[in-house]
């Protein structure tokens, strides 16, 4: 049966009529040293307009190669086309391995001690011999053209609101580093990369296509964090943590979507792209009708005839310059680019006219998918700015009559694509745009998708090309980096020593006498062991409010709590002894000293009686006229009168005495 539903309206689309799969990959960072070289594992919060002179940087160029089994991985060789070169940042937590100057060293023991313990969490099988692979990635991101991963255990289960999830892999891999800039030249794209965060252990775990719907697979990212953050030893904060959908329809096949760091638009981002996957496999049959071929099965499982052939000799590689067309441009861009020596390049896609699409909105505002948006995602890979087609002609400047001149030029071609750029740059974006568009004839490719980010958010939940779906010729083994065996004592102590989940926590903190909202925000913060560790001759909510609402040394606040609980000082006067005591490590008696010398030390329940009085004599008649609503003024007048030097609790309990005995 043909697929069903609205591509303008993908939240009504029904995930289990459409054959809906989809698993997720979680990337989280862990609060340790780096994986293979003993550097520290801070970030340097920098751009590329705050780099610092000082850090040194090396130039560098990076080939792609054949995996364990001969072949080149699709994905590196499409990144070695793209003519990229590389400016590597050296901040000062990277040195010689991280330049790839020098072997790596073994597994830092506590990254890989975390990742057993998630394995144990999980219920996840762990392998006996952990054998470390290189991964390829040449995109700039690793300077030494791979990643080091290693396979740490296989079938977990996880269990999320929707259901059980199974977990196909956990790994303990090397973060990539960041990247800083790019620059688009004449001579190929340069990439500038800051070394910090190369390195940093990071753990993978890969879920099986077990998510049920959107929805669904929001729960299972949810659950996933919250299964790793009861480690209490990964990394918090932005881009701590990554999360990669893998999703497809019955009639279109797998995409990896990268960039979903919000996990409430995940709903959303995979609703667009099970719109994306329908609308191609239909723009697929509609082109394969025009042109009297087979059309394809709904079912991706039912083998759909070849006709590469056919595409093939329908759309050819036949660039065309039309740049003396355009000399007469008015458009600013294209002005710019041929004084500047580029030129304009026309590639015909004869039969496409109308079917390459011009941009609509979808009923939650999204960009609606259309050919025209994946023909000039496949032209930025190869480094340009961009395409112009004709199904969006005349725009930009374009006028019409270049239109006309260029199809003239095309010998009377329906569709066709501009691009202007230096004629190498310009005749890679424009291949690339043409195997694009005879995989129109076909399924949706399977490729890794990132999502479009707009001011550090999703801009609609739409996505982009970024590369081929790598396969397994990309993976070979680590020779610096001898097999590491997991012995059944090793793994038997992790079992021993598995974190409390967060129910746990929570039930724990509901058996002191706390606020619910006290307890929730102890177990987010990652505050209650410092709390139950320090419970004793504390009163549990003066306890809970110090440490929700102060920094720095736990030990320090639970020294100064129990000052005041003793009567050495003023609850007002504790954020003062914080202060001056910060970073040392004083005795009780060092505490009341100093409370007693800053004028912070409580006042004598006596003579703070005859102060109340005092100040209520002075005010009789305010007293009579306003009763109990006299307290708050007279609060303020009383502290004056004791130069801070009170406790507020026990000013507000003498007031209230004494105003009840005159009024």
């Amino acid at each position: 049966m043909e697929p069903e539903g609205d591509v303008a309206n993908p939240a009504l689309l029904d995930p289990e009529g459409l054959g809906f799969m989809c698993g997720i990959e979680v990337h989280q960072q862990l609060a340790t040293g780096k994986l293979h070289s003993r550097q520290a594992g801070e970030l340097h919060d920098i751009t590329i307009e705050t780099l610092p002179e000082e850090w040194p940087k090396y130039n560098r160029r990076l080939r792609s190669t054949s995996g364990e089994g001969g072949a080149v991985d699709v994905a590196a060789r499409f990144e070695a086309r793209r003519n990229r070169s590389f400016v590597y940042c050296q901040a000062p937590n990277s040195g010689l391995i991280e330049l790839d100057e020098q072997p790596p060293l073994p597994h830092d023991r506590d990254a890989l001690d975390i990742s057993l313990t998630v394995s144990g969490m999980i219920n996840a099988h762990p392998v006996p011999l952990l054998q470390t692979m290189r991964k390829t990635v040449v995109d700039g991101s690793n300077t030494s053209g791979f990643q080091r991963t290693t396979l740490v255990a296989t079938a977990g289960v996880l269990e999320t609101e929707g259901g059980p999830v199974g977990i196909d892999v956990l790994c303990l891999e090397e973060d990539s580093a960041r990247k800083l800039d790019s620059e688009l030249t004449s001579d190929g794209e340069i990439v500038t990369w800051n070394l910090d965060r190369l390195g940093i252990p990071l753990i993978e775990i890969a879920t099986a296509p077990d998510v049920k719907n959107p929805d669904h697979a929001k729960q299972t990212s949810i659950a996933l964090g919250r299964t790793l953050r009861d480690t209490r030893r990964v990394r918090r904060g932005l881009g701590s943590i990554r999360q990669d959908l893998n999703v497809s329809i019955m009639s279109g096949d797998r995409v990896e979507i990268k960039g979903c760091q919000d996990l409430d638009w995940i709903p959303r981002i995979i609703r667009c792209e099970m719109a994306r996957q329908l609308h191609f496999y239909r723009l697929a049959n509609q082109l394969r009708e025009l042109h009297n071929l087979p059309k394809l099965s709904s079912d991706r499982r039912i083998e759909s005839s070849n006709v590469q052939n056919e595409v093939t000799e329908i759309l050819q590689l036949e660039l065309k310059d039309v740049s003396s067309d355009f000399s007469s441009c008015e458009s600013k861009r294209v002005k710019q680019g041929l004084e500047s020596g580029s030129v304009m390049l026309a590639l015909p896609l004869p039969g496409f006219d109308g079917l390459i699409g011009v941009k609509e909105f979808d009923a939650d505002g999204a960009q609606m998918p259309r050919l025209g948006r994946e023909l000039a995602g496949a032209a930025k890979l190869a480094g340009v700015a961009g395409v112009y087609h004709s199904d969006e002609l005349p725009a930009y400047g374009i006028e019409q009559e270049f239109v006309e001149a260029t199809r003239k030029s095309l010998d009377g071609a329906d569709a066709f694509v501009l691009c202007l750029a230096p004629r190498w740059q310009a005749e890679l974006a424009l291949e690339s745009v043409l195997n694009r568009a005879r995989l129109a004839f076909e399924r949706i490719p399977q490729e890794v998708r990132n999502v479009v980010i707009r001011k550090g958010s999703p801009e609609d939940g739409t996505t982009t090309p970024m590369r081929p779906l790598p396969g397994g010729a990309r993976m070979y083994p680590e020779t610096d980096i001898p097999p590491l065996t997991i012995t059944s004592e090793h793994w038997n102590k992790i079992i021993e020593n598995l974190p409390m989940t967060q129910d746990e926590r929570l039930e724990r903190l509901r058996g002191f006498d706390i606020s619910e909202d006290q307890a929730k925000q102890l177990l987010s913060r990652e505050l209650d062991d410092y709390f139950v560790a320090h419970t004793d001759g504390l009163p549990p909510k003066a306890w809970a409010t110090m440490l929700l609402e102060n920094d720095g040394d736990v030990g320090l606040m639970a020294l100064v709590l129990a000052a005041k609980e003793a009567g050495h000082v003023t609850r007002e006067g504790m954020v003062n002894l914080l202060e001056e005591f910060s970073g040392m490590n004083p005795s009780m008696d060092q505490i009341a000293n100093k409370a007693e010398e800053l004028g912070i030390k409580p006042a004598d329940s006596g003579d703070l009686l005859t102060i109340v009085e005092k100040v209520v004599a002075g005010r009789l008649d305010f007293v009579k006229e306003r009763g109990m609503g006299a307290l708050g003024p007279l609060m303020g007048l009383v502290m004056k009168e004791c130069g801070g030097a009170a406790d507020g609790k026990q000013v507000s309990a003498l007031l209230r005495e004494v105003i009840m005995r005159h009024s």
